[in-house]
């Protein structure tokens, strides 16, 4: 079993709308503010336990992340400018969403 991939820069494109990563294992790739905004891994978006998924959040196209916190060592919690903050987005999520192998 191999290492979980690790993040060793996220940088926050506000130009651009988007977030780039690079993980420990060679891999990068970016995936923009609206993507991460629908994807939120809560479970306001995502819906709770084995529920229908909720219908998609109406999100803005000109979403932002307006700050980004790390949670321990395992995810960020990322704020949007639409008040959107409750998803926890771990490193196999950010992974998932930006590195489109």
């Amino acid at each position: 079993m191999s290492a979980q991939p690790w993040p060793v820069k996220l940088t926050f494109r506000a130009g651009a709308q988007e977030l780039f990563a690079v993980f420990d294992d060679g891999q990068s790739g970016r995936v923009d503010y609206r993507t991460l905004r629908l994807e939120s891994p809560s479970a306001e978006v995502q819906g709770h336990g084995s529920g229908p998924k909720p219908p998609p959040p109406v999100v803005p196209e000109d979403i932002r992340v307006t700050k980004a916190e790390p949670i321990g060592r395992y995810a960020l919690r990322l704020h949007f400018s639409d008040g959107h903050s409750s998803g926890l987005y771990t490193w196999n999520i950010l992974r998932a969403l930006t590195i489109n192998d």
